[in-house]
């Protein structure tokens, strides 16, 4: 099974530059040790569902410490099949578009 969670999180409290808000989100993201991308306005991260509801439900508690209101947006594809999609669909438009 695969489950690909897009996901942003962040402070509604804290005021305009929330980069270091969402540096500790992925510093958890990163420690999980399931693949991810990260991206301007979100973060994908594969994995078994538990696994990636997990991801977030820590990035939520991690805000939580000092934030008393935290936005959370999250997108789940969920496909029975292997895992490896999260690269195979970037790599499937690359070569589409290497393909003209």
């Amino acid at each position: 099974m695969s489950t690909i969670l897009d996901f942003s999180i962040f402070p509604l409290d804290k005021g305009e530059n929330l980069s270091a808000y969402v540096a500790r989100a992925i510093r958890i993201v990163r420690a999980s040790g399931l693949p991810y991308v990260f991206s301007p306005m979100s973060t994908s991260i594969e994995g078994e569902w538990d696994e990636v509801l997990a991801v977030v439900t820590r990035c939520k508690d991690e805000l939580e410490k000092d934030c008393g209101r935290i936005h959370v947006a999250i997108r789940i594809d969920w496909r029975s099949g292997p895992a490896g999609r999260i690269t195979a669909k970037i790599e499937a438009v690359e070569e589409k578009l290497r393909q003209g």
